[in-house]
Parts: C-alpha cells; sequence; structure tokens
C-alpha cells in the first residue's frame, strides 16, 4: 500500500479555513426567480391584448420562448463550473440543476415551436394539421430560423440521450462529448431570439440586456472552462510519478508538480483527470484526491469499474497530466459541531481518508465508518490505522460475513455506537443506494439533515 505523510500541517491549513458560511443556493435561486420575473414583465409589457384564440397561441408562444431563452443561458452558466457554484453549492447540486433546468428547456422550446407554428398557420388561414408545412415556410423565409432549427434538433438529440436509460448504456466519454454540443446549440438557436423576438425589436434595452446575458455567460465559460485550466496546468506541470496497487482492482495514482499546495484545492475535493497516454487523452473523468495536496505531490486512489478506471494501472511514470479543478464542497467548511462521523462505502473512502486526516479535532472528536464488501476491500486501511492511532480517532468497519449476509447499519446499530451520534456532523461518500440507506439511518438516528454533508462525483 502507498503512504503519503504530513497531516499536521495540513490540519494547521484545515483550521484557516473553517468559517461559518451561509449557503449562497437561497440568494442564488432568489435571483434565478428574479430574472425569470423580468422575463415576464418584459411579455407582459409588450403585449396590450389578448382577444382571439390566434392571439392567445401566439402570445403563449412568445412567453414559452423568452423563458426558454432566459433558462438556456442558466444551463450554460451550470456547466462553466464557477468556483462559486461548485465549491459552496455542490458539483452534485449544481449538476442536478442543470439536468432539471435542461429539462424545462427542452419543454420550453417544444411548446414554443409547436404554439409560435401554430399561430403562424392560424394566421395564414391554415389548421393545426399545416404546422409542419409552416414550420417549412417559417425556415425559409425568416431570418436565423435555419441556424435555430439545426440548434433545436441539436437540443432534442442531446435531451434523449440524457434519459437515464439511454445515458446507462452509454459509454461515459461518448456521452460527455456528445453533451458538449449543447454549446452549439445555444449558439445557433441565440441569433433567432434577436431577429424575429418582437419584445427585442420594440425594447432596444431588453435586447442590450440580453446581449449582457449571454455575454457574461460566455465569458464565464471561456474562463473557467478554457483559460483558467490552462494557466493551472502550465503552472504546476503535473506527471504521474508512480502508480500503485492498494487492494486488488484499486490502485492509487501519485502526481507530481510544482508548487501543488497553491491550487487551492481541499480534502474532500476532486479535479477531473486527463491523462495524456495512448487512448487516454480525450478522456476527463472525476476523482476525488485521496490524501491532503502536499507541495509536490497529489494522490487519487481508483476502483477499476470501467474502461477508463482499468486503464489507470498501465500508466508508466513520467506521463503529462491534465487537470481541472478543485470541484467539490464536500470540505471542512461544511463542519458545524465539535464531533465528527465520517461514513465511507467502497471507493467513496478516498475523500474519507483526507479529511480524516485533516479535520482538526481533539481525541475522540472523529470516528470513521468504512463499509465494503470484504476486509481485502478496505482500501488504505493501514493508512486509516495510523491516522486513527496518531490522533485518537475510532475506525470501525462493516464488512459481509462469511456467507454474504450485508452488516445491519440501521439507526439502532449507529445509537449503540454513538450514543451521542444526534450531536455529530456526518460526512457521508458512497454508492447511491448505500448513501440513501446510512441517511435514512442517521435521521432515524436524530442527526440533522443540514448536519449530513454528501456528495456524489458521478457526473
Amino acid at each position: 500500500m502507498s503512504t503519503i505523510a504530513g497531516g499536521r500541517a495540513a490540519r494547521r491549513q484545515t483550521m484557516r479555513r473553517i468559517r461559518p458560511r451561509r449557503s449562497p443556493a437561497v440568494p442564488l435561486l432568489l435571483a434565478v426567480w428574479a430574472g425569470a420575473a423580468g422575463v415576464i414583465w418584459l411579455w407582459w409589457s409588450n403585449t396590450p391584448s389578448i382577444a382571439d384564440d390566434n392571439s392567445k397561441i401566439l402570445n403563449a408562444g412568445r412567453i414559452t420562448g423568452l423563458l426558454a431563452g432566459y433558462l438556456m443561458a442558466l444551463v450554460v452558466l451550470q456547466m462553466a463550473r464557477v468556483p462559486a457554484l461548485e465549491r459552496r453549492v455542490g458539483s452534485d447540486r449544481v449538476a442536478r440543476w442543470h439536468a432539471m433546468s435542461g429539462r424545462y428547456t427542452l419543454c420550453l422550446v417544444l411548446a414554443h415551436l409547436v404554439l409560435t407554428m401554430w399561430g403562424y398557420a392560424l394566421q395564414a388561414g391554415k389548421t393545426f394539421n399545416d404546422i409542419v408545412q409552416q414550420t417549412i415556410d417559417s425556415i425559409n423565409q425568416l431570418p436565423d430560423m435555419g441556424q435555430a432549427a439545426i440548434g433545436t434538433g441539436l437540443l432534442v438529440f442531446i435531451g434523449l440521450i440524457s434519459i437515464g436509460g439511454i445515458r446507462r448504456r452509454m459509454p461515459y466519454d461518448a456521452w460527455y462529448h456528445i453533451h458538449l454540443l449543447t454549446y452549439a446549440a445555444v449558439f445557433l438557436t441565440f441569433w433567432h431570439q434577436l431577429s424575429t423576438g418582437n419584445d427585442f425589436a420594440v425594447q432596444p434595452a431588453a435586447k442590450t440586456a440580453w446581449y449582457a446575458l449571454y455575454g457574461s455567460v460566455t465569458a464565464l465559460v471561456i474562463w473557467y472552462r478554457i483559460l483558467a485550466p490552462i494557466r493551472l496546468n502550465l503552472r504546476h506541470r503535473m506527471r504521474v510519478e508512480a502508480v500503485i496497487e492498494e487492494t486488488p482492482g484499486v490502485v492509487s495514482v501519485l502526481i507530481s508538480g510544482r508548487k501543488l499546495h497553491r491550487m487551492g484545492a481541499e480534502a474532500g475535493q476532486f479535479f477531473r483527470w486527463r491523462f495524456l497516454a495512448p487512448g487516454m487523452r480525450f478522456s476527463s473523468h472525476p476523482y476525488s484526491l485521496s490524501a491532503a495536496p502536499r507541495p509536490n505531490m497529489l494522490r487519487i486512489t481508483v476502483k477499476a469499474i470501467g474502461d477508463h478506471s482499468s486503464a489507470l494501472r498501465e500508466l508508466e511514470p513520467g506521463t503529462r497530466v491534465w487537470a481541472e479543478g478543485p470541484y467539490g464542497a464536500l470540505t471542512a467548511d461544511k463542519r458545524s459541531r465539535g464531533k465528527v462521523l465520517l461514513v465511507a462505502g467502497g471507493v467513496g473512502i478516498t475523500p474519507m481518508r483526507a479529511l480524516f486526516e485533516t479535520l482538526p479535532g481533539a481525541a475522540g472528536d472523529l470516528t470513521l465508518l468504512y463499509r465494503a464488501n470484504t476486509t481485502q476491500d478496505l482500501a488504505l486501511w493501514d493508512e486509516l490505522a495510523t491516522i486513527a492511532e496518531e490522533r485518537g480517532a475510532r475506525l470501525m468497519y462493516a464488512v459481509n460475513s462469511p456467507e454474504g449476509e450485508r452488516p445491519d447499519i440501521s439507526a439502532e446499530t449507529l445509537t449503540r455506537k454513538l450514543p451521542d451520534i444526534d450531536d455529530h456532523d456526518v460526512f457521508m461518500c458512497g454508492p447511491p443506494g448505500f448513501a440513501q440507506q446510512v441517511f435514512e439511518a442517521l435521521r432515524g438516528a436524530g442527526v440533522p439533515a443540514r448536519r449530513i454533508h454528501h456528495e456524489s462525483f458521478e457526473m
């Protein structure tokens, strides 16, 4: 097993970072709703009357189009990896917002398309059945509608491959790269909003605000998705130092570089890693740090569950590494109590191991519960035992019985092991089913939901 030491310095650094902070989720959501209200006001102020069925249909098409355009900008913003969102709100929560916003956007785009073409057809003395022909005529006659049609087709395609059942059957890299077509779809659909949108024609200030919205989002994407990663990698020049097998199917990759502690990474966070080796250059995957950052060394510990993770064991020392990050909000500043319980399932031990090392606490304040199928699957166990002994922390594991029976992780069991569990903060990482089971057990044991900190890195 690999060993990477230096816990006291990391704990001092972590102590300086622990400041109670209010989650920005509420003010962010208020800002989003305020923007939506502004869009509705724009529509209302430019709608003198809705007299007949044709007007109702066309105005419904207008408002769904405006809201779709507004949400489309937010969808891209949620892909920009802005640190204020990634680190404070949490990458998994931002990913859920992105998925939800994408679904709403697609529904609004389709509603806008159908309602607007239906309204145009009625204006021309046609019926609902003539929508297809009306759509073709509009694409041929109206400015920027051809681009918008292509962009809409891309949005529908991306929406289809993002359906759970389809996405799970696709290779991650294929889905990820196709998903990047969202940028092209947004670009293609943007221009017709200004050239054919009545609201922007009659209110130049609205057009300026729309340019400012999309321009700001574009600038954030360019900075955080392109320029910031280039700057980070040119500055730190990371390479693979060594690959070490921890347990069967689990390897640690040691990554060296220059002044890595200045990357701003914290225990509990992750990077998106791209290893510039044959067959891996175009694959970028999220892996958590399994130890606190050192001045010249980072470490990730990965279980072989796919092509990319399985190929890590073949990496050669000296392989160049391209990283994006750090991301994630599962960090020490979530802590609000003196006592902390860390719960890890399988390879979810990686961020928990880093937190176990760095979270400040007196003897008896920290407890780590590690769930695995067998004792042979307890990766990094020797390191965890050493940390527990040095810090006076408590280390427990829960594995299947020789007959394969799963251990009981219930509210009663947790309360018996930790009678004051309701006075703990809990940090948790593991597969979704395991996380849900433990969450319910913790709630049953009296731990408030606000003190159960969990982040999924399945992105």
